[in-house]
Protein backbone atom coordinates (compact mmCIF):
# COMPACT_ATOMS: atom_id res chain seq x y z
CA UNK A 1 0.00 0.00 0.00
CA UNK A 2 2.62 2.01 0.84
CA UNK A 3 5.05 2.96 -2.52
CA UNK A 4 8.40 1.21 -1.99
CA UNK A 5 10.32 4.75 -2.43
CA UNK A 6 8.21 6.06 0.54
CA UNK A 7 9.06 3.04 2.74
CA UNK A 8 12.67 2.73 1.85
CA UNK A 9 13.14 6.56 3.46
CA UNK A 10 11.02 5.98 6.34
CA UNK A 11 13.25 5.47 9.45
CA UNK A 12 12.00 3.89 12.89
CA UNK A 13 8.52 4.01 12.64
CA UNK A 14 5.93 1.15 12.72
CA UNK A 15 2.74 1.21 12.00
CA UNK A 16 -0.54 -0.45 14.53
CA UNK A 17 -3.80 -0.70 14.20
CA UNK A 18 -6.30 -0.21 16.94
CA UNK A 19 -9.96 -0.68 17.80
CA UNK A 20 -10.60 3.32 18.88
CA UNK A 21 -8.14 5.74 20.03
CA UNK A 22 -9.27 6.27 24.01
CA UNK A 23 -10.06 9.68 24.04
CA UNK A 24 -11.27 10.83 20.68
CA UNK A 25 -12.54 9.87 17.21
CA UNK A 26 -9.91 9.78 14.97
CA UNK A 27 -9.13 7.55 12.11
CA UNK A 28 -5.07 7.33 12.50
CA UNK A 29 -2.47 9.25 14.89
CA UNK A 30 1.44 10.15 13.99
CA UNK A 31 3.51 10.06 17.56
CA UNK A 32 6.58 10.98 16.88
CA UNK A 33 9.69 13.10 15.70
CA UNK A 34 9.29 13.44 11.99
CA UNK A 35 12.34 13.20 10.36
CA UNK A 36 12.75 16.90 9.24
CA UNK A 37 12.71 17.08 13.12
CA UNK A 38 15.43 14.90 14.05
CA UNK A 39 18.64 15.87 15.52
CA UNK A 40 21.94 13.87 16.35
CA UNK A 41 20.03 14.00 19.47
CA UNK A 42 17.55 11.45 18.28
CA UNK A 43 19.75 8.75 18.29
CA UNK A 44 18.56 5.21 20.45
CA UNK A 45 15.02 6.60 20.24
CA UNK A 46 11.91 4.23 21.01
CA UNK A 47 10.19 3.96 16.94
CA UNK A 48 7.59 6.83 15.97
CA UNK A 49 3.95 4.92 15.72
CA UNK A 50 1.96 5.40 13.19
CA UNK A 51 -1.74 4.00 14.59
CA UNK A 52 -4.82 3.49 12.37
CA UNK A 53 -8.15 3.18 14.26
CA UNK A 54 -10.54 0.40 12.95
CA UNK A 55 -13.65 1.09 14.69
CA UNK A 56 -13.96 4.78 13.55
CA UNK A 57 -13.06 3.87 10.21
CA UNK A 58 -15.64 1.14 10.17
CA UNK A 59 -18.43 3.63 11.46
CA UNK A 60 -18.15 6.30 8.66
CA UNK A 61 -17.50 3.37 5.26
CA UNK A 62 -20.90 2.33 3.74
CA UNK A 63 -19.04 -0.49 1.88
CA UNK A 64 -15.74 -2.51 2.04
CA UNK A 65 -14.52 -0.37 -0.94
CA UNK A 66 -15.10 2.46 0.85
CA UNK A 67 -13.43 1.26 4.27
CA UNK A 68 -10.42 0.26 2.09
CA UNK A 69 -10.34 4.15 0.60
CA UNK A 70 -10.13 5.66 4.22
CA UNK A 71 -7.53 3.10 5.16
CA UNK A 72 -5.50 3.82 2.28
CA UNK A 73 -5.94 7.56 2.97
CA UNK A 74 -5.26 7.77 6.59
CA UNK A 75 -2.15 5.92 5.83
CA UNK A 76 -1.25 8.44 3.62
CA UNK A 77 -2.08 11.55 5.57
CA UNK A 78 0.05 10.04 8.24
CA UNK A 79 2.84 8.43 6.74
CA UNK A 80 3.15 12.28 5.32
CA UNK A 81 3.76 13.78 8.88
CA UNK A 82 6.78 11.02 9.64
CA UNK A 83 7.78 13.49 6.25
CA UNK A 84 7.22 16.35 8.21
CA UNK A 85 4.21 17.66 6.11
CA UNK A 86 1.66 19.69 8.63
CA UNK A 87 -1.77 19.39 8.38
CA UNK A 88 -2.60 22.54 6.24
CA UNK A 89 -0.72 21.52 3.57
CA UNK A 90 -1.53 18.15 3.66
CA UNK A 91 -5.47 19.89 3.22
CA UNK A 92 -3.71 21.96 -0.07
CA UNK A 93 -2.87 18.19 -1.11
CA UNK A 94 -6.33 16.95 -0.75
CA UNK A 95 -5.68 14.45 1.85
CA UNK A 96 -6.74 15.98 5.18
Amino acid sequence: MIPEQFTRAMDNVVVLVEEKHPTESLYGLYHGVALTERTHQYSGALPDTITIYRQPILARATSYEGAREQVITTVIHEVAHHFGIDDDRLDELGWA
